[in-house]
């Protein structure tokens, strides 16, 4: 198993970290293991008594993330959503796995929600912004538009009864970013807390799932970068448990061209990158709908933002902007309750 083998060539290097970066609370140490996974840093972290078994259930988890990843890439060729994509317009609905499955019955309630906002189907359009951030170019302005026409999650359709999917148009491209990252992170932290491991965290590039505090804490400390900016910090850390956190923003993915930024976040209506430079943080129960919601409310106005997050019980929402030099934050109300002292 490839897993395997990368987790017993890092061990002594992850032990070594462990030892070096973690506190010792209560009896049981903080382990932390990192590796690539889905084009980001991929970051486990677990409290245990004992060093072996916290690799064994690090092991376990990027192993999930490393099988839900051969399923929902749109990168890997053989993926199985590239393998779906590929019968987009033959009029059939195509069996897929239980998670492809559920990863779209998500990706569809997050399209109706957001009103469109967040839609799957921009596959597309995704891969012409690829291209033109290579090239360092717009996309095509006719190229763009027969892109366009092979979008719209409307065209997407599920038999449940069959756990089936048809895609209704042809040349239709699902690309799942924008919600797998944080699907993965909630699925292999669900793999360590069955095995005994409950105060633990996954960071999927951002996306991140908490679960239990650390022992005898209130939760996991979690900061918000400011807009614009790798490295620094908002002033107050987050205080979390139990729950996901997940930010969006164009500081790592953009284009700039005549002096205005085309961020990778696209809206699927105009087919455009937007070009509003703001940081959103989603809370939510699920790593998954955090996920989404970050990006959603990347790109619907912030009334409309504040409005959707109120449908999920417990969500909460923080939109940063720097305006004239200043950082300037907008949030709903519930936001500062997750807030550490």
């Amino acid at each position: 198993m490839i897993v395997s083998t990368i987790i017993l060539k890092l061990i002594s290097i992850f032990f070594i970290v462990g030892l070096l970066s973690s506190q010792v609370l209560f009896g049981q140490q903080k382990f932390v293991f990192e590796k690539p996974e889905m084009g980001s840093p991929f970051t486990i972290s677990v409290f245990a008594n004992d060093s072996a078994k916290a690799v064994e259930v690090a092991e376990l988890a990027f192993h999930c993330a490393d099988s839900l990843n051969a399923i929902f890439s749109d990168y890997i060729d053989s993926s199985e959503l590239n393998r779906l994509n590929a019968t987009s317009g033959q009029n059939r609905y195509v069996p897929v796995s239980a998670a492809l499955f559920e990863i779209l019955k998500y990706s569809l309630n997050a399209a109706r929600l957001s009103h469109g906002s967040y839609d799957i189907s921009m596959g597309p359009v995704v891969n012409l912004w690829r291209i033109a951030r290579k090239e360092k170019k717009l996309p095509n302005p006719d190229s763009l538009k027969n892109a366009m026409e092979k979008v719209g999650y409307k065209y997407i359709h599920l038999n449940e009864d069959q756990r089936s999917v048809w895609l209704e148009k042809k040349g239709m491209q699902l690309d799942l970013g924008g919600l797998g990252k944080g699907y993965v992170a909630q699925a292999a932290l669900h793999v360590i807390q069955s095995k005994g491991f409950r105060s633990a965290m996954v960071n999927a590039g951002g996306k991140i799932a908490i679960g239990e505090p650390p022992p005898g804490r209130d939760g996991w400390r979690i900061g918000i970068t400011v807009p614009e900016e790798k490295e620094e910090l908002i002033s107050q850390l987050l205080l979390l448990k139990n729950t996901s956190v997940a930010t969006s923003g164009d500081i790592y993915q953009h284009l700039d061209i005549n002096g205005k930024r085309y961020s990778h976040i696209i809206d699927p209506k105009t087919g455009l990158g937007i070009t509003w430079q703001r940081n959103v943080t989603a809370i939510a129960k699920d790593a998954t709908i955090s996920d989404w919601l970050a990006t959603a409310c990347s790109v619907l106005p912030e009334k409309k933002s504040f409005q959707l997050i109120k449908k999920f019980p417990g969500a909460a929402l923080l939109i940063s902007e720097m305006k004239d030099g200043k950082l300037v934050q907008k949030s709903s109300a519930n936001f500062k309750n997750y807030f550490g002292d």
